[in-house]
């Protein structure tokens, strides 16, 4: 089996993102893929990998969790998606460490699951939305701490890559940056499901009708009706030509709410942040969505 863990980030879409899935559920299932309810798994494989912390699981637990993971679906990819799957918001940050618990968690999920091939789904975002994301409901000791301690220039989502693929050698890992998502989320999709790149799939364009006026998305909609024969690579050009013209400015923007964090400094984080994705771009063994 290929376990397909979605972890995140937290601040990334993730909950739209897996009810995404469920709508497309029956049509990856016919090409090999489950995408069970999280109802189903989380709380189940929390317990059975805390287990693995004070002994071996027995010899059938791998198949008994499949099959109550799975029930009477047969597949040969599995999604399990949960943005928690790292910690939560408030164990995602130690200092400049991101999700400080991420390689024992994936080592667990392992231990469970000892013969079957894990295939990590991560998208990334810019410590200057990211950071805002995780103390958004934090309070204010928590916050001022995180803040002082933390500095967002220095966060390195290559460092956490690093951390995993040294700790797990063999796992397969996609990633995808949260702010092309209106451009990329469709190939998003397609990469969860395994299809190929001109396969449809159910709300493809539904993070650009987010962001685009609806007379925008009116006329995208009609372009693309009339245009059926548009490679992926055109479709992005032609979905950045609409975003130019129809983007509403204000779905754009946000309001990332730490009164310290000039402009100028939101800069640096961004420059540092771009500079962090072009590395894992030219990670060996990760795949990097584009536009």
């Amino acid at each position: 089996m290929q376990v397909i863990l979605h972890a995140g980030a937290h601040g990334t879409e993730e909950d739209r993102l897996m009810k995404a899935l469920l709508r497309n559920k029956e049509d990856f299932l016919a090409r090999g893929t489950a995408v069970p309810g999280p109802a189903k798994y989380r709380t189940l494989l929390k317990d059975c990998m805390a287990a693995t912390q004070t002994g071996e699981p027995s010899e059938d637990s791998r198949d008994l969790l499949w099959d109550a993971i799975l029930e009477e679906e047969t597949a040969k990819r599995v999604i399990l998606s949960n943005p928690h799957f790292f910690g939560s918001q408030r164990d995602a940050l130690e200092g400049q460490r991101l999700y400080p618990e991420a390689e024992d968690r994936i080592l667990s999920l392992k231990a469970l699951f000892p013969d079957d091939q894990i295939h990590l789904f991560l998208a990334i975002r810019s410590p200057a939305g990211f950071l805002p994301k995780l103390l958004e409901k934090a309070g204010a000791g928590r916050r001022n701490a995180v803040l002082s301690e933390t500095n967002p220039q220095d966060l390195r989502w290559s460092a956490l890559i690093s951390r995993i693929t040294t700790a797990i050698p063999d796992i397969a890992i996609t990633l995808w940056c949260y702010e092309d998502l209106p451009l990329i989320w469709a190939q998003v999709l397609r990469e969860f499901g395994n299809l190929d790149e001109d396969s449809k799939v159910k709300g493809g364009l539904d993070m650009l009708a987010d962001v685009m006026s609806a007379e925008g998305m009116r006329r995208l909609r009609h372009y693309m009706h009339q245009h059926p024969e548009l490679t992926e690579a055109h479709k992005k050009r032609v979905f950045t030509a609409f975003l130019d013209k129809y983007a509403q400015e204000d779905q754009l923007e946000e309001d990332l709410d730490i009164a310290d964090w000039t402009p100028a400094f939101i800069d640096q984080i961004d420059a540092a942040y771009d500079a962090d994705v072009y590395q894992l771009g030219q990670t060996p063994g990760v795949k990097l969505l584009c536009p």
